[in-house]
């Protein structure tokens, strides 16, 4: 007897209400998709949350209507978000929120298997993709793959970085700025930290382009382009003491 050998391997939590709703769909995936590991299950947010939080996975499956939260309440605890998202629903009319938020498929209750089967393969296709593209630090310049190749940027021409959901949009000194389809979070890994240091959830800001840092109400820096940017206060004592030591070393 032959056995199939999965290599390529997808992370999943279900979300749903219904416990028939959970365990029907782990069987079908069980059954039909061996590409997917279901790490757990829950029944309403406050449980999802905890699970994302605890096994990172790579896709949620996701109920819409539940009671006190939805699924777009869910959503909205994460806006720098590195799982993916398949909507799973009874209902069609959600079809345009789905998008507005980036979710990745929308299946409709009861599940079709051809359907499960390619949103799967589609869900594949992107972990891969997203691995491949990575952004690459090398002779402080910034390659990051595109569609069609990739693009350079040296990071002296960066003044900041500003968060979109699972997209980034790279300010530059020539006010050419790119929208790229990669998280905050990548391109605070790729980066020098003696230049960058992320002030907010939302903003990763170069220190060389400071213009001036006010307190005055809330906490703000001003970039060299006149550009205003929220501090978090989470983040104020660690940002001054960065600059005090960049300024140090400058």
């Amino acid at each position: 007897m032959s056995s199939q050998i999965v290599i390529n391997k997808l992370t999943a939590i279900i979300v749903d209400d219904e416990l028939y709703g959970r365990e029907n769909l782990k069987l079908i995936i069980k059954n039909y998709c061996p590409e997917i590991e279901v790490k757990g299950s829950a029944d309403d947010v406050v449980s999802a949350i905890a699970l994302v939080k605890n096994h990172t996975p790579d896709v949620v499956f996701l109920d819409i209507n539940m009671p006190v939260l939805d699924g777009f309440d869910f959503l909205e605890e994460f806006e720098d978000r590195k799982f993916m998202v398949v909507f799973v629903s009874a209902h069609e009319e959600y079809g345009i929120n789905a998008v507005k938020v980036r979710a990745e498929d929308y299946l409709l209750k009861p599940i079709n298997i051809k359907e499960l089967k390619l949103c799967v393969k589609k869900l594949l296709t992107i972990k891969d993709k997203k691995i491949s593209t990575k952004p690459i630090l090398e002779n402080n310049k910034l390659i990051i793959s595109a569609s069609r190749g990739f693009n350079i940027l040296n990071i002296d021409d960066i003044l900041r970085l500003e968060a979109d959901g699972c997209y980034t949009t790279i300010v530059t000194k020539d006010k050419k700025n790119s929208v790229i389809s990669r998280t905050l979070k990548d391109f605070e890994a790729s980066l020098p930290k003696e230049y960058f240091f992320r002030i907010h959830k939302s903003h990763l800001i170069n220190l060389k382009y400071i213009k001036d840092y006010s307190n005055f109400s809330g906490n703000f820096v001003t970039m060299s382009d006149g550009s205003q940017v929220e501090i978090s206060r989470r983040k104020t004592p660690e940002f001054i003491q960065r600059v005090k030591t960049f300024l140090n070393k400058v």
